[in-house]
């Protein structure tokens, strides 16, 4: 009895050491400072498992870099953009992308975030015609393959890109794949072997040092990047794997956005699939011949500072741990901030931090229609509860809640009155906000604006209203899941 006593004596002052190091030293937000030290107090053992698992933060500013001369010249370059652009002499070939020159020189400040207007981008809303297009850019590379996927399996679909890979590798295409140690814990080694020894190059990211053992599991690398020969990207939500084309019968048929981009804004995709590979591959980030630049020669560099040619204007943002601020959230702020006429939002994970509720509470009283879409299916049972939760708070507000009920719904899309809209893999919720990398295209253009709300309206036929009456119907099981959701908010 003694020993017992004595035992739980240390695991109460444990706890307790615990809770004060949260309070005091490890600086999250005071939402999830409270959250942690609730579990601490509530669960004493199996609280603090789960706090090492997902609650140390382990992360670290300046992760990712390029070498020295690089960063410096980027960092020039985008100071020269931004200059330009607050002076005034910068020539938009657009003149409503004026309008969002705040929000641009914010990007470039945060992010190094170059804006360009030469690009060319092809939406797309289905996986079968998204790797259709894929499979056919692959099969033409001649020099470089770049891909990066947060999911990767080793099903038809991946096997299928596998192959690819390999026999592009096999005929000299440099090829390089990078993948989250979690998001393909269902590669084996013997899976990636056939690339391996064709040439092909393969990295995990975070990698566990066990199979189940990963204390750094709460920070993903959620992006999806492919670059091809320098000059095809990439960028959105699929993953790889069979239930992005809709062969899962769980979820059925899968909508999601995803992009096709050409131009100057492939440059910005890679910038970012440089540092990612050189972080998780250990190797020496290098520029290939194309995205070469000379420290001598920034006038006729590659980032278009003056081109003025234009297809689709646009900014590459990423955010993550190792970044001081959230760009890509902030960029979501202002962009409801700027609205003054209607937000269109699908996402499959609804659960934003108070400044993006707030956000939108305030457009909604200033008389924007805010429109939300999100999954009927139960993709995560504590996301899903949160979902309703928040989805339910801005009901009372008068936003339009949709609940799409055509399989699944993974798209990542802000849309914001007629110029301005956002795609990529970056969620509106914490995880996507504070805890994964990501990456986003902010797009600054009339015809794709207007191609993702037509889309929207097309999935509005497939959904459902969620009406005040629907809501205050809820069951108090319901009612009693959205309550410990939203305590769990902060790590959803």
């Amino acid at each position: 009895m003694a020993q017992y006593t004595g035992f739980l004596t240390n695991l109460i002052w444990v706890n307790i050491l615990l809770a004060i190091f949260v309070v005091f030293f490890d600086k999250k937000s005071p939402q999830s400072t409270l959250m942690w030290v609730m579990v601490l107090y509530f669960l004493p053992i199996f609280g603090f498992i789960l706090y090492l698992f997902f609650g140390l933060d382990t992360r670290k500013n300046k992760l990712f870099s390029l070498k020295e001369y690089q960063d410096r010249f980027l960092k020039m370059q985008s100071h020269k953009q931004m200059k330009k652009i607050v002076n005034d002499s910068y020539r938009f070939e657009d003149l409503e992308s004026e309008e969002y020159k705040d929000l641009i020189r914010m990007n470039l400040i945060m992010d190094e975030s170059f804006y360009t207007e030469d690009n060319s981008v092809t939406l797309y809303n289905w996986g079968e015609e998204l790797f259709e297009q894929l499979f056919d850019d692959l099969e033409r590379a001649s020099k470089s393959i770049d891909l990066q996927s947060y999911i990767f399996k080793n099903d038809a679909l991946g096997k299928k890109i596998l192959e690819i890979l390999t026999r592009k590798a096999k005929e000299g295409v440099e090829v390089r794949l990078l993948v989250d140690s979690l998001g393909a814990r269902y590669l084996r080694k013997k899976h990636l072997k056939p690339l391996e020894d064709a040439g092909g190059k393969v990295a995990m990211f975070f990698k566990s040092f066990f199979r189940i053992i990963n204390f750094r599991i709460n920070y993903r690398n959620h992006r999806k990047i492919i670059i091809i020969d320098n000059q095809i990207s990439y960028v959105g939500g699929y993953n790889i794997g069979d239930e992005y084309i809709g062969r899962d019968k769980k979820f059925g048929p899968w909508r999601d956005s995803h992009l096709r981009i050409t131009g100057s804004g492939v440059f910005g995709l890679k910038i970012r699939f440089t540092k990612d590979w050189s972080y998780a591959s250990g190797e020496d980030p290098e520029f290939l011949d194309e995205f070469y630049i000379d420290m001598a020669t920034v006038d006729t560099a590659m980032v278009p500072v003056d081109k003025v040619t234009h297809d689709v204007a646009m900014q590459i943002i990423t955010s993550g741990p190792d970044t001081s601020l959230p760009n890509i959230k902030n960029a979501m702020f202002k962009m409801i901030g700027s609205a003054r006429k209607e937000i269109f939002i699908q996402t499959p994970y609804f659960v934003p931090d108070q400044s993006i509720m707030e956000a939108l509470k305030t457009a909604l009283i200033s008389g924007v229609d805010v429109h939300i879409m999100i999954p009927s299916r139960k993709d995560h049972p504590f996301v899903f509860w949160a979902n309703l939760n928040n989805c339910g708070e801005l009901l009372k507000h008068g936003a339009k809640i949709y609940y799409y009920n055509k399989g699944f719904i993974h798209s990542k899309v802000l849309i914001v009155d007629d110029f301005l809209s956002t795609v990529g893999s970056a969620n509106l919720d914490n995880r996507s906000f504070h805890l994964n990398f990501e990456v986003n295209c902010v797009m600054y253009d009339k015809a794709m604006n207007r191609r993702l709300k037509e889309q929207f309206y097309i999935d509005v036929k497939d959904s459902y209203l969620l009406t005040e009456e629907l809501y205050e119907s809820r069951t108090r099981k319901a009612k009693a899941l959205e309550s410990i959701s939203r305590l769990l908010s902060p790590i959803l």
